[in-house]
């Protein structure tokens, strides 16, 4: 069998079969992102199945709370609701200090909100949306919740990543792309390899502290992610390029599996392709930026912390 560069060895690893767990989560506290749709809908289904209490930090009242009532008639299952939008970094703030104050003991979080867009648009702090909803919103609501997870250790930090970084885009001098041409795939990518980045700077920087940080792509499956452009984009995204995609609901197994397999408890720093671990592209592995991208990461979200944050 001919064997692929590494920079190509997610093709092979997306056909892989996938790692399976069958631990249970009873008593633990699962905090999500993203739950009324797609990925995290079907990780919330089987994180509610195993047993955890969630808390699902979503936008939309509505429609969170018909997954809390699936959740509850389903499985039995508690699932609280914090309503933030992620555009606003005041808001994940006080959502963050909500679930602090009110959850001691964090088990698992996973940060799985995100949005793509065509064209360039801007969260309501000025920062260009899919950065500031991908990376920087689950970097603040991260910090927010580490002496909480460091209260339920040995806990997991999940962050929903994708081979999307491997699309490059990030440039340190011009974050909001307000100094070029806006290209989507890359701002997508831009967005995927500072949280990637900042991931493994924090495992290393928890080392020692029984909390894991770990990155996982869910796979190219399909997802209302990008619905919120024009006509012909939705169109082709869900009646063109679906037919090619997987269901999420393998996702939510696979973000289970993170979250539960008693082999990971321990591992930390890792990239995964679903439940295959897997080299990231090479240049976020380049000594000093993950440093680099975190150092600049914290100074955005200073103002939001409400007092020093040292890690």
């Amino acid at each position: 069998m001919i064997k692929l560069p590494d920079e190509l060895a997610y093709i092979t690893n997306s056909l892989k079969p996938q790692k399976t767990t069958d631990a249970r989560l009873d008593g633990k506290l699962c905090v999500i992102s993203g739950t009324t749709s797609g990925v995290g809908y079907q990780a919330a289904r089987q994180l509610a199945k195993a047993g955890a209490q969630l808390v699902m930090i979503c936008r939309n009242r509505e429609k969170a709370l018909k997954v809390q009532s699936e959740l509850a008639r389903d499985f039995n299952a508690q699932a609280d609701i914090i309503i933030a939008d992620f555009q606003s970094l005041a808001e994940v703030a006080r959502a963050g200090d909500e679930i602090a104050k009110t959850y001691p003991k964090v088990d698992v979080l996973i940060n799985n909100a995100g949005v793509f867009n065509k064209q360039r648009q801007l969260t309501l702090d000025g920062h260009e949306m899919v950065f500031g909803v991908i990376h920087l919103a689950s970097f603040l609501l991260t910090h927010k919740l580490l002496p909480n997870l460091k209260n339920g250790a040995p806990s997991r930090i999940i962050e929903i990543n994708s081979e999307a970084h491997r699309f490059g885009g990030l440039n340190m001098k011009d974050l909001d792309w307000s100094k070029r041409p806006y290209i989507a795939l890359q701002a997508y990518g831009a967005a995927k390899i500072a949280q990637l980045l900042t991931g493994l700077e924090l495992a290393k920087r928890l080392e020692g502290s029984g909390v894991t940080v770990n990155m996982m792509h869910p796979g190219a499956v399909r997802t209302n992610i990008g619905m919120n452009n024009n006509f012909f984009y939705r169109f082709y995204s869900r009646y063109i390029i679906g037919w090619f995609l997987k269901d999420p609901l393998q996702s939510g197994k696979d973000i289970y599996y993170l979250a539960a397999a008693p082999e990971l408890q321990s591992q930390t720093g890792k990239y995964f392709n679903q439940t295959n671990e897997e080299k990231p592209a090479s240049y976020v592995m380049k000594e000093g930026r993950q440093e680099q991208v975190w150092e600049r990461s914290l100074q955005i979200i200073q103002p939001y912390l409400g007092g020093t944050h040292e890690i």
